[in-house]
């Protein structure tokens, strides 16, 4: 069974002007691919990699997660899937300036409750992992990007997710250090974890084992 199942997907955003974003997206994707959707501003991707994420919603269709229905949830319950299956990187890093590294990693895990010395532990061992065992008591703002850029994927990995979404994980990156990046993404790949990468950039799309092209809301082609 496909992690992400996703059945006649519409999305349509209310305003002056509807704006149907995602129209009839069918999209399965199985345990341990390492998947990239691309496609130029303004196609949808985004909007399709927040519904899978459980951060937004859909209008119709069924999108099932793990092989749970993920629509008409309550928030708790919302919340609750996404930070036991989904690990999140984005393209701004997205860490906290007055943390350290330890500290910022280890964040998923106090708001699941885990007491301050497991957290920590658990959050040395994924900085290790990824190289900054050096870097661990440094603030974001003595960080490279490419270092700011591990340390988040760190933070995504810490809840041992299911899934990681990463939304232009290169984005702010040079072209040596997204090399860097997606080496760590594919070896992550390597060892069995299922990764969906948002990117407008081919040379990240060829380092995947798929692309899902999206133009106007639709998927065109899926090799």
């Amino acid at each position: 069974m496909p992690i992400i199942d996703l059945k006649d997907i519409n999305k349509t955003y209310q305003g002056a002007v509807p704006l149907h974003v995602l129209k009839d997206i069918n999209l399965e994707i199985e345990r341990g691919e390492l998947v990239s959707i691309m496609g130029s501003s303004g196609s949808g991707k985004s909007t399709l990699l927040n519904i899978l994420g459980i951060l937004d919603t859909y209008d119709t269709g069924e999108y099932h997660l793990g092989g749970v229905l993920i629509k008409n949830l309550s928030e708790n319950r919302a919340a609750e899937l996404r930070n036991r299956m989904i690990g999140f990187v984005f393209q701004s890093f997205n860490l906290i300036s007055y943390k350290n590294a330890v500290e910022n990693v280890a964040l998923p895990l106090f708001y699941q409750g885990v007491s301050r010395k497991k957290r920590n532990r658990l959050a040395m061992e994924q900085l290790e992992r990824l190289g900054l065992a050096d870097r661990a008591h440094h603030l974001p703002g003595e960080l490279s990007g490419g270092q700011k850029q591990r340390v988040a994927i760190a933070r995504s990995l810490i809840t041992n997710p299911s899934i990681i979404l990463a939304d232009e994980p290169t984005g702010a990156l040079d072209s040596k250090t997204s090399h860097d990046v997606m080496q760590i993404f594919r070896q992550l790949n390597a060892e069995g974890m299922t990764i969906v990468i948002v990117t407008h950039d081919p040379g990240v799309g060829e380092q995947t084992n798929r692309i899902i092209r999206l133009v106007d809301g639709q998927i065109i082609d899926r090799p």
